[in-house]
């Protein structure tokens, strides 16, 4: 039986820039980056951001207005979609709803030179490898969106593009189903080791899928690592705040020695690295996780008073008011749950602070 297989290329963005007439505001602005062959990258921000225009420049469906793009170590900035060898599925599926599934995974391959035999063998292949053997009568209309959104994706995976591109592909379905189906193409573009790049605005979603993140903000890079650097690393405030929640404290650097910082928070003082930093007013990143709950008056901790308690079921969600500001506090501990108007102290424990710009 014929099976699917990897084609992967590498993507890379060389100074890249996209205005649109009448538009002073670049929707893009001078945007490099080098996305290796077998990766999944997601593109990463808010509405607005640049990263779907970034997205639609790879699949040929926008041309840069200056720069360069190249799949594979080849230049193909001038190329139309159809000379690109990418495939796109798109956030509305895109199924041609008279079609039954097979006829619209096989859709491609009628103009890609394959014979109506093989193009029904390689239509069946995809629809194993999403798991949708047995489903090939049906019409969109009598499968859900998760299924829907699974024969996109054969769809695209049976023409064995160089780039696998996703735009929003989720944001159909609803949260469970989210999950399932984000966990289904990272198995899948895994198990044949695709190149993907894939947009979302979903943090969560972007840390549970991807090699590498890459945050778009006003048609620029703002910071480009794997998940874990831009959790435990934020390299700004938009950042520390877009990719999970944080607060984000004004602070002082009191003292920088070699690559550490001694920085006061209020009445507490703590270390961190100093991440290019001098001695000064700076601001302070730290994730709700990371900030433990003391009984008032703890040695080194921020006096604080609670404003609201919220039980969900796994954790307690706080709000705590202090002299720094508002700060929102998860705990683990759901039974000793500290009620509206306790005074507390908040003792931020070495590893979760982080200075950013």
């Amino acid at each position: 039986m014929t099976k699917i297989r990897g084609n992967a290329a590498s993507v890379s963005f060389e100074h890249v820039v996209k205005t649109y007439p009448g538009v002073s505001t670049p929707a893009v602005d001078d945007v490099s980056f080098a996305i290796e062959a077998g990766k999944l990258v997601t593109l990463l921000g808010p509405s607005g951001c640049g990263k779907t225009t970034t997205l639609r420049m790879i699949a040929g469906l926008e041309m840069p207005t200056s720069g360069r793009i190249l799949i594979g170590g080849g230049d193909v900035t001038q190329l139309p979609a159809t000379e690109r060898d990418v495939s796109m599925v798109f956030q509305s599926y895109a199924l041609f709803p008279h079609m039954t599934v097979m006829e619209n995974v096989g859709y491609g391959l009628k103009f890609s030179g394959y014979s109506k035999a093989e193009a029904t063998v390689r239509a069946r292949a995809g629809l194993e490898l999403v798991g949708l053997s047995g489903y090939e009568e049906r019409l969109p209309s009598e499968l859900s969106g998760g299924q829907q959104q699974r024969v996109a994706v054969a769809r695209a995976l049976v023409l064995e593009p160089q780039v696998l591109l996703f735009d929003e592909p989720l944001s159909n379905l609803d949260a469970k189903l989210r999950r399932q189906v984000r966990e289904e193409i990272r198995d899948i573009q895994t198990k044949l080791g695709l190149t993907v790049v894939y947009v979302t605005h979903d943090q969560e979603e972007a840390l549970a899928v991807s090699d590498r993140i890459i945050v778009m903000n006003k048609a620029v890079i703002a910071q480009d690592g794997s998940p874990r650097e831009l959790y435990d690393a934020p390299a700004s405030a938009f950042v520390a705040d877009f990719i999970g929640e944080a607060n984000v404290l004004s602070c002082k650097v009191e003292s920088v020695s070699g690559q550490v910082a001694k920085v006061s928070v209020g009445p507490i003082s703590i270390t961190t690295p100093a991440r290019g930093h001098q001695s000064g007013p700076a601001k302070l990143a730290i994730r709700p996780n990371r900030i433990a709950i003391s009984p008032a008056g703890t040695k080194n901790s921020l006096p604080g008073t609670v404003g609201k308690a919220t039980y969900v079921g796994s954790h307690m969600e706080y709000v705590v008011e202090t002299a720094s500001g508002s700060l929102f506090v998860v705990s683990p501990d759901v039974g000793a749950v500290h009620e509206p108007g306790q005074a507390i102290g908040l003792v931020f424990p070495a590893g979760g602070p982080v200075l950013v710009d």
